[in-house]
């Protein structure tokens, strides 16, 4: 579970990514190269590390994914906010999905313990 909230907080946060490329052109004036570097760099980061969520390495990277949006402030002032938001639903995502986890093994336990 935890890697499917996960999965999909990257999946959102990718294609908000990438509509942030236009805007460090057009409004920022960051050079074309640099923004689509960046901005589509960090976009397919992010589909990448969701579909890397079933490793342990997985996650690392969509820890990495989070840094980078934060930091992309730094070409486009806004995303220190949006950044910020994906961030803190990313760790909001990880937490309830490992409770989620546990409270499912936990029941299974409980489940088999009545039956034998």
């Amino acid at each position: 579970m935890r890697a499917r909230l996960c999965a999909a907080t990257l999946g959102f946060e990718a294609v908000v990514i990438a509509l942030a490329t236009p805007v460090m052109i057009a409004v920022e004036d960051v050079p074309v190269a640099l923004a689509l570097v960046v901005g589509l760099g960090l976009a397919v980061l992010a589909i990448v590390a969701a579909g890397m969520l079933r490793r342990p390495g997985g996650f690392v990277v969509g820890h990495a994914v989070q840094v980078g949006a934060v930091a992309m402030g730094f070409l486009v002032p806004a995303m220190f906010f949006v950044g910020a938001m994906f961030a803190a639903l990313w760790i909001a995502a990880h937490l309830i999905g490992r409770r989620i986890e546990t409270d499912r093994a936990r029941w299974a336990a409980e489940a088999e313990g009545d039956v034998a």
